[in-house]
């Protein structure tokens, strides 16, 4: 397997973590969709991260169509999101949240790191960051101590949390309990080998 996407984007990172944690061995290709845009359109059309190269040439992308072929790779007992039910949809909704977190700390820091200040929407960047700060508010809300069993949920949060450390660092000091979420998971050795460092917008 092969995948596309440097760490800094925590759509890539979560599906690094997931393969590491899964037992999946994956070659790592760090173009940058800034850097190398044309040339990674010939692997996704879109020219987004993360793409998986599979091992029969097929290649998969959006990090959710990613992760659910990895589950199905693993079978159900092995599977980092439930397969039905009620905890299939309950993890779904805090991944709602944490994905629209990303969303929301990319759109903010877009506009306020790389487009021209004299074009900058400051009304945008406030919606952006109040929606950022509902997610994280909500997702402060879920008892993580309580949970036994690291899934897609924790991967994906922890994941989130690391993107808006590096680009909005303020709207995380009111969650003590997402901070030590983070601290805790961060040692770990999938998330330890796919840390991303402090970097200069843009990202990608």
């Amino acid at each position: 397997m092969i995948l596309v996407g440097q760490y800094d984007s925590p759509y890539a990172r979560r599906v690094a973590v997931s393969l590491r944690l899964l037992g999946f061995d994956y070659e790592h290709d760090t173009r940058s969709v800034f850097g190398d845009f044309d040339d990674m359109r010939r692997t996704n059309p879109l020219g987004r991260i993360p793409s998986l190269v599979l091992d029969d040439g097929e290649v998969l992308i959006d990090s959710s169509a990613i992760l659910d072929c990895l589950d199905e790779m693993v079978g159900p007992e092995r599977a980092l999101i439930p397969p039905s039910g009620l905890a299939r949809r309950r993890c779904l909704q805090v991944l709602a949240l944490a994905t629209g977190a990303i969303d929301k700390a990319g759109a903010s820091g877009y506009e306020r790191l790389i487009r021209p200040a004299a074009y900058q929407w400051p009304e945008w960047v406030v919606r952006c960051r109040t929606q950022l700060s509902g997610a994280l508010a909500a997702l402060a809300a879920v008892d993580w101590q309580a949970r036994a069993t690291l899934d897609q949920v924790e991967i994906t949060t922890v994941c989130m949390l690391r993107y808006v450390e590096m680009t909005d660092p303020d709207l995380l000091s009111p969650y003590p309990s997402l901070q030590a979420l983070s601290a805790r998971r961060e040692t770990l050795p999938a998330f330890a080998a796919t840390y991303p460092p402090d970097i200069a917008y843009p990202q990608g």
